[in-house]
């Protein structure tokens, strides 16, 4: 029986999401590393500002950092309540879910994987999809408390599987990017209104997440809100390619796109969104989307 629930790492993300779970759990511990921002989300939502040694002691612990590297470290550094269960939305690297979980079996302790998709909007709205790696178990009795900020929260396999999966599945979403920014700057070189192509594309077969929202929000608006960092992407596609490469096996496409999403990290303007890697071919051909 889930007593209590706490969220470390409130960004983007993990704001919006620690901001459902007082709905349904009578105590929410929240902590940042800038505490004043869990003091505003304690007052704005009615959740509980704790320091780490506190949050950690909760039932179900939520983490949503950076990257792997600062789970571990914050892990290392903290004492655990025997019996927990640690979910690490964090867009981790496999291994690293493989070598913690084995780390907090020892201490009564288990650890998902459990990356989301929805971007801030799905967060917000609790709408969120969760890929989640690990024993299955611990994936059943911390349901509730993914369900509070989720729509599909999905088991995908063993501890690594869920890093895997949004690493993938953020490849593909690259890949897209991509291509959907060659084709439109070819039909806007041959004379073509691009929101009317838009139209024929999403009632057709190439339609994707990147034609029906991100193209037409985001870069044909020119607007290139910031909700998922660029170099975020660019982390994720690193993990992506580093699976093939385990894999042993050919992929050319997406060693390509790879390739293109860390240059054009490299030359973005900092705080740049993940759409905004579209510029940078934008500066080769010369041809501005809008």
């Amino acid at each position: 029986m889930t007593q209590s629930v706490a969220f470390i790492g409130l960004g983007a993300m993990g704001y919006r999401m620690a901001a459902h779970l007082p709905k349904y759990f009578e105590k929410v511990y929240v902590w940042n590393r800038n505490f004043d921002k869990a003091k505003q989300h304690a007052t704005e939502f009615g959740t509980l500002a704790v320091e780490l040694a506190e949050a950690v002691q909760a039932d179900v612990i939520f983490s949503c950092l950076p990257t792997s590297d600062d789970v571990e470290t914050l892990i290392d550094g903290v004492n655990i309540k025997s019996g927990a269960i640690w979910i690490d939305c964090t867009s981790g690297v496999p291994e690293a879910a493989r070598r913690l979980a084995e780390q907090l079996k020892i201490q009564n302790i288990d650890f998902l994987d459990a990356p989301v998709s929805g971007q801030t909007i799905g967060a917000e709205n609790a709408t969120l999809t969760f890929m989640v790696g690990g024993d299955v178990s611990a994936f059943e009795r911390a349901y509730p408390a993914m369900a509070a900020v989720g729509k599909l929260i999905q088991h995908v396999g063993e501890s690594g599987a869920g890093f895997a999966v949004k690493a993938i599945n953020n490849m593909l979403l690259a890949v897209n990017l991509w291509s959907v920014a060659e084709g439109f700057s070819t039909l806007k070189a041959h004379g073509v209104n691009l929101d009317a192509a838009l139209n024929c594309i999403n009632a057709s077969s190439g339609k994707s997440m990147v034609t029906e929202t991100i193209f037409p929000q985001r870069v044909l608006s020119r607007e290139f809100p910031v909700t998922f960092a660029l170099p975020l992407l660019a982390k994720d596609t690193g993990i992506a390619l580093n699976l093939v490469h385990e894999a042993k096996l050919p992929a050319p496409i997406l060693a390509l796109t790879q390739s293109l999403i860390q240059a054009a990290n490299l030359t973005a303007e900092p705080n740049s969104d993940f759409s905004s890697a579209v510029k940078m071919y934008e500066e080769w051909t010369k041809i501005t989307l809008k």
